[in-house]
Parts: structure tokens; C-alpha cells; sequence
């Protein structure tokens, strides 16, 4: 007699929330490996980042959306529509919340500006989702839980229940790895049935050009700090695959402003050199082979509005 083979799912799920709140570091683990960029800064994901996670017979494509946050510029209207975008044809909807922060305000106790403006944001989701309608099941995640005392949490998970818009409430740590289990039999069953979408062993739908960027510019984020890395960007201008086997790379950082340039060069050219080392040494271990990376600094004033660098992101231009 043969055996029965399970039901194959496959679908979306779209990761939404404010800035910082944990997004990427979700996506990766529910993920199993590394595909989106993490830093303890805000607004680091600035595009959709489709990372595929296989939870038993269901594949799960998580749509890793940029943080929802009051947009100004081009760009940040940009970066929000990308995120609501993410929501379309999703069949699950997961909304991560940074609990200690949004906890340290709701108590009235010691709440910073980077708190207060993150539950400004949570509001703005909440308002989202509400206004989009619940046509498919949207699960609470109340990230970096591991950094909420016991009792503070339960009027956290009170005031959220009392929205009414969720389906589960998850007290979670990404990092940790706690409740992550419960998030994925969820996620298996909001799925679909269906054939899957991707083949099993990809991790994620982004060309490798951009992971490359990607690589490089979360380690401009850990060596750079100020206003700095919002007003830069990077680019893989050129990807050679080379006859030993090993890859040469071939990236511009853009910066805005001439007087940028300097630090992120750094005296002697000391900064620019950890970032390269850094990015370096996480694409050989990402691809398994020897990267010859080549880093530019170029001063590029209107980035912002270059149309081309929208559309290679996938991100709309006019929004």
C-alpha cells in the first residue's frame, strides 16, 4: 500500500507593524536562515522581501514589509505604500509589536521619544487594519516579550484583545525563539490548499544583486550612525562571476551630501574598510564561495528621486 501524502498549502502572509518593532528578525526565524537585513535601528527594511518558510506540509512566502510610520518624503510614502501593498492577496496577516516599548508607555512609567513615537505607529496599524477588514485571519505578535516582566504583560495582551481585530494574540521572542512554534501552526493553517509556490529548498524571492546591497548596507548601519544611514543607499553595479569560481562585486554607497562622504570613507579609509570586511565575509557564507568586494562612495544629492533605483526595489515611484 502506499502512503498518503499530506495536503500541500502554499500562500502569503504579510509581516506589518511599526518601525523596529521586529519584523525582519521574525521573518528570519520563521524562515530558518537569514533574508532580511537587522539592525537596532529604525526604518532598515525600505522594500517588500519575500522570505519562503516551509512549516511541515505548508509553505508559508512571508512578505517582510517596511515599517508603517508617518510618511514625509518621496521615499517614506514609498517605503509605507510597500507595506500595505504587502497586504494584498496575503491569506494570513501578522502584526509585530514591540511590547516592551508599547509597555513602558501604557504604564505611564519611564518612556522615551523612540517609545512613544513607536505606539503612535502601532495606533496608525491598528487603524489599518481596521479600515481594510477582516477578510482574512491577522495574528498579534507581541515581540521582544522575553523583555516584559510577567505581570505587565497581561494588560498588554488585555488592551490589544480589547481591539477586537485579532484572531491570536502571540507573546513572542524572535530573538529567543519563544512562541515562535505556536506562530508557525498558525501560519500552516491560515494557508490555502494548493501546489507550492516556490521550490521547497529556496529561502527567498529577491535577486542576489540585492541581497548583496542589502548585506552591505546593514553593515553601514552598524558602522555609521546620525542621520547617515537614511540618507545613503547601495547599489551592486557589477557582478562578475569569475573562472576560478569566486564572485567579484562591484557597489556604490550614494550619499546625499559631500561632506557625507568623509565618514563613511573614515580617516584613512578604516570605515569604509569594516564595512567591506563585514559584507565580505556574510556573502561568502551566504553563497559558500570567495567574494572579491569592491566598495565606492559617490555623492548623488537627488537619489531620492532616481526613478530606476523605485522600480529595481519594487517600489511605485508616484505614491
Amino acid at each position: 500500500m502506499s502512503e498518503t501524502q499530506p495536503t500541500t498549502r502554499a500562500g502569503f502572509c504579510a509581516v506589518i507593524g511599526a518601525p523596529n518593532a521586529g519584523k525582519s528578525t521574525l521573518t528570519n526565524a520563521l524562515v530558518g536562515e537569514k533574508i532580511s537585513i537587522v539592525t537596532h535601528k529604525v526604518q532598515t527594511t525600505r522594500f517588500q522581501i519575500r522570505g519562503i518558510a516551509m512549516l511541515g506540509a505548508a509553505q508559508v512566502v512571508l512578505v517582510d514589509t517596511p515599517g508603517i510610520f508617518a510618511a514625509k518624503s518621496r521615499l517614506d510614502r514609498s517605503m509605507v505604500h510597500a507595506a500595505w501593498t504587502g497586504t494584498k492577496d496575503s491569506s494570513a496577516i501578522v502584526h509585530v509589536v514591540d511590547a516592551p516599548a508599547f509597555s513602558r508607555v501604557m504604564s505611564g512609567g519611564e518612556s522615551g521619544a523612540q517609545d512613544r513615537l513607536a505606539a503612535k505607529d502601532t495606533d496608525r496599524v491598528i487603524e489599518g487594519i481596521k479600515k481594510r477588514g477582516q477578510d482574512v485571519p491577522v495574528f498579534l505578535v507581541l515581540n521582544k516579550i522575553d523583555q516584559v516582566a510577567g505581570e505587565e504583560a497581561l494588560p498588554l495582551i488585555a488592551h490589544f484583545g480589547d481591539l477586537a481585530i485579532y484572531d491570536a494574540i502571540l507573546p513572542i521572542s524572535a530573538t529567543a525563539g519563544t512562541g515562535i512554534a505556536e506562530l508557525k501552526g498558525l501560519l500552516a493553517g491560515a494557508m490555502p490548499q494548493g501546489p507550492y509556490l516556490f521550490p521547497p529548498d529556496q529561502a527567498a524571492d529577491v535577486q542576489s544583486k540585492i541581497i548583496a546591497a542589502e548585506i552591505t548596507r546593514e553593515k553601514l548601519y552598524l558602522q555609521v550612525h546620525d542621520e547617515i544611514p537614511y540618507e545613503s543607499m547601495v547599489a551592486t553595479e557589477s557582478w562578475k562571476n569569475l573562472r576560478s569560481g569566486d564572485i567579484r562585486i562591484e557597489q556604490v554607497i550614494y550619499v546625499r551630501k559631500e561632506s557625507q562622504k568623509p565618514i563613511i570613507l573614515g580617516a584613512g579609509g578604516r570605515t569604509i574598510k569594516a564595512i567591506g570586511a563585514a559584507a565580505r565575509q556574510e556573502m561568502q557564507e551566504w553563497m559558500g564561495v570567495k567574494v572579491h568586494l569592491f566598495l565606492f562612495v559617490k555623492v548623488r544629492a537627488n537619489w531620492r528621486e532616481d526613478k530606476e533605483r523605485y522600480t529595481e526595489f519594487g517600489l511605485e515611484f508616484d505614491v
